[in-house]
């Protein structure tokens, strides 16, 4: 066995003077300002001057942010990262804000007096517990990140590469990385058509799909709304307001 992490389950953004509109996704979402507050309305209820919020899965929101930063941080909800944080929630939370920078790093515990958003994110991975990773689980991993942009991926295939049975290396992976298969495999794709969309301007959302292992456009809209509450046109219009870390 390996000791590694993987952790494929964060999607990192940085958008510059945005406003969202009320929207829900299946992700957890952190979004955090180190420079401007800003406002936003979550579940209803509008919450003024904040620095951040960390939100569940399905919550209705809206941010805006007429100047300054927002850090936009998407996770698998079923990763172990998205595990650690559902425990962060008390009783029927659906929400926490953030007034400040240090309420910030004192509920991620970063340790730190000035924000920023690597120490966030190297703080909550480590916080994960140290997995002695399956070859096989390595093997897969290494599988799906080569070849991602192909459409005729099934059970089978992965099973094929690593010579078990399809159950049995469904139940492996999902034990060690606490999300299945397939989702780690459609959270690469979308890593990727995020990556190009914002850094290929001149490549049209078709060819993305195509390029990344969708079958066709709708399907890449589908699971980017569903994901993270915002279609591939959205983010391309205001590709110049975001940057992916």
């Amino acid at each position: 066995m390996t000791k590694q992490k993987i952790n494929p389950f964060i999607l990192a953004l940085k958008a510059y003077n945005l406003t969202v509109e009320i929207h829900h996704h299946s992700a957890y979402q952190i979004v955090l300002s180190n420079d401007t507050p800003f406002t936003s309305t979550i579940s209803g209820q509008v919450c003024e001057q904040i620095h951040g919020f960390l939100l569940k899965p399905h919550v209705r929101h809206s941010c805006v942010a007429e100047k300054g930063s927002l850090n936009v941080l998407n996770i698998e909800p079923y990763s172990n990262i998205g595990l650690e944080l559902s425990r962060r929630f008390h009783n029927n939370q659906d929400y926490i804000t953030f007034n400040s920078p240090a309420e910030i790093n004192t509920f991620f515990e970063t340790g730190k007096d000035a924000f920023d958003v690597h120490t966030i994110i190297n703080t909550l991975l480590s916080k994960l517990p140290v997995v002695h990773y399956d070859e096989r689980v390595i093997k897969i991993v290494e599988y799906i990140n080569a070849n991602y942009f192909k459409q005729d991926i099934t059970p089978n295939t992965f099973a094929d590469v690593v010579f078990l049975s399809p159950s049995r290396l469904a139940s492996l992976f999902k034990e060690q990385t606490g999300s299945s298969l397939s989702k780690y495999l459609l959270w690469t794709r979308l890593r990727q058509v995020t990556y190009l969309i914002l850094s290929d301007k001149d490549r049209t959302l078709t060819d993305i799909a195509y390029d990344t292992g969708f079958y066709d456009l709708p399907q890449m809209n589908k699971y980017m709304y569903e994901m993270f509450g915002m279609p591939p046109k959205a983010l391309k219009n205001n590709s110049d307001l975001i940057q992916v870390y």
